[in-house]
C-alpha cells in the first residue's frame, strides 16, 4: 500500500492545482484549530470554528482521494486536468464560503436570513451539484473502463462511488428540510467534535459515512489483497460483502435518523 507521502507525490505530479488545494484545506484546518483556542464565540451551542474544521479535514481527504484515484483511470491528460481542476476549484470555493461565514459568526448552511446569506448558501448548492455530477461520471467510467488496478480494487472503487452518491443524496435531504436534525430544530446536545445530536435524529451520520465510502471500501480491498492470498473470485466476494455491510450500516443510520432517533442517545 502506498504511503501518504507517495500518494501526495503522485497527486502533485498528476494535478498540481488539486494538490495545492488539498494543502490549503489542511492549512485551513490548522487555522480553525487556532480559532478554537482564541475565539470563544459559539453558534447553535458549539464554537464557530468547529464546522469549518470538519469541512477542511473532510474536504481535503476527499479531494486527495479523488486526485489519486483519477491516476488509475486511462483518461487522457486533458480529461484528467478538466476533472481534477473542476473538483479542486469548486470545493475550494465551498470551503472559503464556510470559513467566511464562520468568521462572521453565522451559519453557512440553511442560512436564508438575508439575500447575501441566501446567495452564499445557494452557491454552495451549485458547487456540490457539480461535484455530484462528477461522481456519476466516475461511476459510469469505472463500469466502462479497465482501471490500472486489480479487479477487486476496481470493484471496491465502484461500490465506493455508488455509496458516495447516496451520501450526497442524504445531503440533499438535509437541504430539502433546511436542517440536519429530525424531530427537533438544529442545535442542542451533540457528540464531541462531530456534534451529531444525542437527543434526536441526525442525518449527518449517514451523510458522513456515505461520503467516506470512497476511502474505506477501497482501503479494505487493498488490505484484503495484501493480507489474504486467495483467488480473484474470493477477493471480489470479500469486497462485495464488506460493501454490503457498509451500505447496510449507512442505511440503518439513515433510517434511525428519519425515525427521530439519535445514533447514541445521551
Amino acid at each position: 500500500m502506498k504511503t501518504i507521502n507517495q500518494i501526495l507525490n503522485t497527486v502533485k505530479l498528476a494535478s498540481p492545482i488539486l494538490y495545492w488545494v488539498v494543502v490549503i484545506h489542511f492549512i485551513f484546518a490548522i487555522v480553525c484549530l487556532a480559532g478554537l483556542v482564541i475565539d470563544e464565540r459559539t453558534l447553535m451551542g458549539v464554537n464557530v470554528w468547529i464546522k469549518p474544521l470538519k469541512f477542511s479535514i473532510s474536504g481535503g481527504i476527499y479531494i486527495l482521494t479523488l486526485g489519486f484515484l483519477t491516476t488509475l483511470y486511462p483518461f487522457s491528460r486533458r480529461k484528467k486536468n478538466i476533472i481534477t481542476n473542476i473538483v479542486a476549484i469548486t470545493l475550494f470555493l465551498e470551503i472559503v464560503i464556510v470559513l467566511y461565514q464562520a468568521a462572521r459568526g453565522v451559519q453557512s448552511h440553511y442560512n436564508m436570513s438575508s439575500p447575501f446569506d441566501g446567495i452564499l448558501f445557494g452557491s454552495m448548492g451549485v458547487l456540490i451539484a457539480i461535484n455530484v455530477f462528477i461522481m456519476v461520471i466516475f461511476i459510469v467510467e469505472t463500469i466502462r473502463l479497465k482501471l490500472n488496478t486489480s479487479k477487486s480494487i476496481q470493484w471496491a472503487i465502484l461500490l465506493g462511488w455508488i455509496i458516495v452518491v447516496f451520501g450526497s443524496w442524504v445531503g440533499g435531504q438535509m437541504i430539502s428540510q433546511m436542517g440536519h436534525n429530525v424531530g427537533i430544530a438544529d442545535g442542542g446536545a451533540g457528540l464531541p467534535l462531530v456534534n451529531w445530536s444525542t437527543i434526536a435524529g441526525d442525518l449527518r451520520v449517514a451523510h458522513f459515512f456515505g461520503l467516506h465510502a470512497i476511502q474505506l471500501i477501497p482501503i479494505f480491498a487493498v488490505w484484503a489483497s495484501k493480507k489474504w492470498n486467495t483467488s480473484n473470485r474470493n477477493q471480489l466476494i470479500a469486497v462485495t460483502l464488506f460493501g454490503l455491510l457498509y451500505a447496510g450500516w449507512i442505511g440503518f443510520t439513515f433510517y434511525q435518523a428519519k425515525m427521530g432517533m439519535a445514533l447514541i442517545q445521551l
